[in-house]
């Protein structure tokens, strides 16, 4: 199976096998959102266990 070239930029998977991304909600239209919210949002977040499975059929090979 292929790699989805668009889940590998978007995942790392980290030597415990844990899959980190980027926090929603970051890109654009931050005018309106606090100081505090923007701070919390920097950084990268750890996925969901119940997602796990999908993103790394994903990325086939470059999943460990």
């Amino acid at each position: 199976m292929k790699t989805h070239k668009g889940t590998k930029k978007r995942f790392k998977i980290t030597a415990t096998g844990k899959i980190l991304h980027r926090a929603s909600g970051t890109s654009h239209r931050n005018v309106r959102v606090s100081q505090k919210r923007k701070r919390n949002l920097r950084g990268t977040r750890v996925l969901a266990t119940c997602m796990e499975a999908s993103v790394k059929a994903a990325l086939g090979k470059y999943s460990y």
